[in-house]
């Protein structure tokens, strides 16, 4: 039983895209989605430099396309229904909805801008943060975080938790940490999945109340509390609320355990869920597609394990 994953944002990197759209198929769907968009994701994902596509309003549409685009791609070469489910971690989630049928690619693209937008916009009303703390223990690290007035953003298991507030608390978390943690401060925008993104939420549920949702076609794991979702409309609605929520990733890989997930496919731009996956699905075979060159080697594994 092979899953397929979705990243999030801060995956992308400069120039991601542009061996994608060397194939003639890839750029007039990257295409499309720019005009569903409004945004150029063509030139975002080619020649933008790495300050341009950490912005949140081009960053969402951009590493959703990039989700698409490889599924695509790699479905061209082999057959779908050897994916027993699909999960997106945090915006890759509106990937995993396209990609399970709950809503058409042109939906999540739109969806997707919708999102970031009310994103950035929150997040430029009030200075904010992130930092990853890696180690320690999680029932200290939560005590802190109340003390300080942060929130835990992500949980991403394998001793991983993202946190976020305001800036001056984060510095006082580097400076005080838990025992045998590490504070390491990640280069966002602001403090995505809490209540600093409240704003953002009434605007992606009224653009989400206008989309036609269907019920998943496949497994279909939510951020909300790594379970399977069998209503799209519900799915949806988690969706939004997740924007100021925390993403738990870490239930999600181990509904993945229980499921009997035996392996994992990570669409581009590929690598953070992969190494999650190493620390949090220990033994499990992945495939991290980063490029093109990377589809056989997920084809091998989807075909092995139908085997």
């Amino acid at each position: 039983m092979i899953v397929l994953v979705a990243p999030g944002q801060g995956s992308q990197t400069p120039g991601f895209l542009t061996p994608w759209i060397s194939d003639a198929g890839s750029r007039a769907l990257v295409e499309q989605l720019s005009d569903a968009a409004g945004v150029d994701l063509v030139a975002h994902g080619t020649t933008s430099d790495a300050d341009t596509i950490r912005d949140t309003a081009i960053a969402q549409p951009l590493i959703v396309a990039a989700g698409l685009v490889t599924a695509r791609a790699l479905f061209d070469r082999v057959d779908r229904s050897l994916i027993a489910g699909v999960a997106g971690h945090s915006v890759g989630e509106l990937t995993a909805a396209a990609l399970a049928g709950v809503v058409t690619e042109a939906d999540a693209v739109s969806l997707v801008t919708v999102r970031a937008r009310g994103m950035a916009e929150a997040a430029a009303a009030e200075p904010t943060g992130m930092s990853a703390v890696l180690g320690g223990d999680e029932d200290e690290l939560l005590a802190k975080l109340a003390e300080f007035g942060l929130e835990p953003a992500n949980f991403n298991g394998g001793g991983q938790i993202v946190v976020a507030g305001s800036l001056d608390a984060l510095a006082r978390l580097a400076a005080e940490p838990p025992a045998k943690a590490r504070v390491v401060p990640l280069q966002v925008a602001g403090a995505f999945h809490t209540r600093y993104m409240k704003p953002a939420v009434a605007a992606l549920e009224t653009a989400a109340a206008g989309v036609t949702a269907a019920d998943p076609a496949l497994s279909l794991w939510t951020n909300h509390d790594g379970s399977i979702v069998a209503s799209g409309r519900q799915y949806l609605d988690l969706l939004v609320q997740q924007v100021a929520s925390p993403v738990r990733w870490d239930k999600t890989m181990e509904s993945f355990q229980a499921a009997g997930i035996t392996g994992q496919i990570e669409l581009a731009p590929a690598g953070a869920l992969t190494g999650l996956a190493k620390r949090g699905l220990k033994g499990v075979p992945t495939v991290a597609i980063k490029t093109p060159d990377d589809l056989q080697a997920a084809v091998d594994l989807l075909q092995g394990a139908a085997a």
